[in-house]
């Protein structure tokens, strides 16, 4: 698998404190990469790294392939981002705003009308920014990210703030550029409803340490269902069971299974009932990827 975004043993220490302690991240060419984490995981300080706004303490960079301490400027040119809040003048129409930005990268006026169709605001081209909306304002600092056709777009937390329907308007655009215009991208969040919709690989840190980084579907597959057993007698249950090679997890109140076919838990239920056992009910138990996210993030805290 290629990679565009690779780095080694990333750190970043302030002090006696380690904001960012030995990420190891690794970013597919053409995929959507959700950079997940709570607020104060680290997420920001990994991306001004990536984007040479900060110097490691320790660890490498490497970006398409080459390393960013040698070949920053070169690299930054292929490279657009929106980090944290994007900036603007609200007295200028959205034309003048990509214009200031426009002229620093050197690309044709062309190109302005071409990231306002993209992100959809070409009927506010004349519009003055202290009339937009939020999800506006996010949607014109995407613009101004794209303005020099970049290859890898990072996004540091884009949908902040704004109401439901901002967020789909984001999460749709985020899609479309992946798609129509073969950008990788990474989008930072602290909502794994939002990355879960949208991204190809996660990657979820905690306290500065990067705790799972996989594909999205690896992360479901950890949401697997379970099926829970009430009966009449628990503790003799779980012997009958384990004396028949039936896995099972057993408590005072509660034997749940790991995720059977239908077929085996039909033979768990023979196996009980013709032993006498009393089955009350059958539930399947699933857990949710936010379950999962908040256990892996609470096993990182000690919590």
């Amino acid at each position: 698998m290629e990679y565009i975004v690779e780095t080694n043993k990333l750190t970043k220490r302030f002090g006696k404190e380690y904001a960012v302690e030995a990420v190891d991240l690794r970013i597919p060419k053409g995929e959507i990469y959700g950079f997940l984490g709570p607020n104060g995981a680290g997420k920001t300080t990994t991306i001004r790294m990536l984007l040479g706004l900060m110097e490691p303490t320790l660890g490498n960079i490497k970006v398409f392939g080459k390393d960013l301490k040698r070949e920053r400027i070169g690299i930054l040119k292929k490279v657009g981002s929106l980090v944290e809040n994007p900036s603007y003048y609200p007295h200028l129409t959205a034309y003048e705003n990509l214009e200031t930005i426009r002229k620093i990268y050197g690309v044709p006026k062309k190109r302005i009308a071409d990231v306002l169709e993209i992100v959809r605001l070409s009927e506010v081209t004349n519009k003055k920014v202290k009339g937009f909306s939020l999800g506006m304002k996010q949607r014109l600092g995407i613009a101004s990210s794209l303005l020099n056709k970049p290859e890898l777009l990072i996004l540091d937390e884009p949908t902040n703030g704004l109401d439901p329907s901002g967020i789909i308007e984001i999460r749709n655009l985020i899609k479309r550029l992946s798609k129509e215009e073969g950008m990788t991208i990474l989008i930072s969040s602290h909502l794994l409803s939002e990355i879960d919709q949208i991204a190809d690989h996660v990657g979820v840190i905690s306290k500065g340490k990067m705790i799972f980084q996989d594909t999205i579907d690896v992360m479901r597959r950890q949401s697997q269902k379970k099926i829970s057993l009430k009966v009449n007698d628990y503790e003799r249950a779980n012997r009958i069971l384990i004396s028949n090679g039936m896995k099972a997890d057993f408590s005072i109140d509660s034997i749940t299974l790991p995720e059977h076919h239908d077929e085996d838990i039909a033979n768990i239920v023979r196996v009980l009932v013709e032993n006498n056992i009393s089955v009350y009910r059958i539930e399947e138990e699933k857990r949710s990827l936010e379950s999962t996210f908040l256990q892996m993030t609470a096993e990182e805290r000690g919590l």
